[in-house]
């Protein structure tokens, strides 16, 4: 059975591959299945679905590519991310409540761009579109600029002098709820997933809480399986997902060149999510795919 990668990034969030390079890539590591999930966008899908389709009516090899997204989401003051699965991402409603995301992210932006002008730093947030065309901007994308520019030497210098939540550079981004994520993401009859909860380290309690909670909204899964897992946090998340009755998930997180060493579809090089994972997720689905 082949593996599969159900978490991926673009170039139209913070990764370095184009959507249909991403698709061949996946081809190229003969993955049944990779869901491309950006930052709160969808720019990517549709060239990666298109792509994907022209290779099959061509008679050629193939992966199935799953339209999907993650939601940057903020709980109790701290981050946490909701990965949607097969979103109707065409769906009018659907765009319209993330443009308001997006509208968001670029005000912003441009007060980053001021405060790091503040420190002598030539950016301006039109540089950077200029820069990442159809990207939505996110620190990694200024920690390029900043590296590119010569103003820092590395990209944890960037984020420990300028970028990182505690400089004085940092502007927060107002985010939806994870409980307002998931109903966006079951209103386009996709499937919600809770992102890699061990990097959240709420401790179980607070963790247990949080899945309660959400699964009470309408959440259906979780990620059992993620490239920086332990085999301890494999088997903490399989008993929470086995306690709520929640779908297993997973995914390496790829970036590409914006994630050095970590790989698609086998992360590290220890990650494996079984085809059959994809199946159960599939059959959960309100339509068929």
């Amino acid at each position: 059975m082949r593996a599969i990668d159900l978490h991926t990034h673009t170039c139209k969030s913070d990764g370095s591959y184009t959507p249909t390079e991403l698709v061949d890539y996946a081809i190229e590591k003969n993955l049944a299945a990779v869901a491309i999930t950006d930052h709160d966008s969808i720019e990517g899908l549709d060239e990666a679905v298109a792509h994907a389709a022209a290779l099959r009516e061509r008679g050629l090899p193939s992966v199935e590519m799953i339209p999907g997204i993650e939601f940057s989401t903020k709980y109790e003051k701290q981050d946490v991310h909701i990965v949607g699965l097969y979103i109707s991402y065409e769906r009018e409603a659907f765009q319209s409540a993330l443009g308001s995301f997006v509208d968001s992210r670029v005000s912003r932006n441009r007060k980053m761009c001021e405060n790091l002008q503040g420190a002598g730093i030539d950016i301006t947030y039109e540089k950077l579109l200029a820069m990442y065309p159809d990207a939505v901007i996110t620190r990694a994308h200024y920690a390029s600029y900043l590296l590119e520019h010569g103003y820092v030497k590395s990209r944890q210098d960037a984020f420990a002098r300028y970028l990182g939540d505690h400089t004085k550079y940092f502007v927060p981004r107002e985010k939806v709820t994870p409980s307002q994520a998931v109903d966006l993401i079951l209103k386009a009859d996709g499937v919600p997933i809770l992102a890699h909860p061990p990097l959240y380290h709420m401790g179980n309690d607070r963790l247990d809480t949080l899945v309660s909670s959400l699964k009470a909204d309408g959440l259906m899964g979780i990620e059992v399986f993620y490239s920086t897992y332990s085999n301890q946090d494999v088997r903490d998340m399989q008993r929470l997902a086995a306690k709520y009755n929640l779908l297993v998930s997973g995914g390496s997180d790829f970036h590409g060149a914006n994630k050095p060493g970590l790989d698609l579809g086998c992360g590290y090089g220890k990650l494996y999510i079984p085809e059959e994972t994809l199946l159960k997720i599939k059959a959960a689905l309100p339509r068929k795919v």
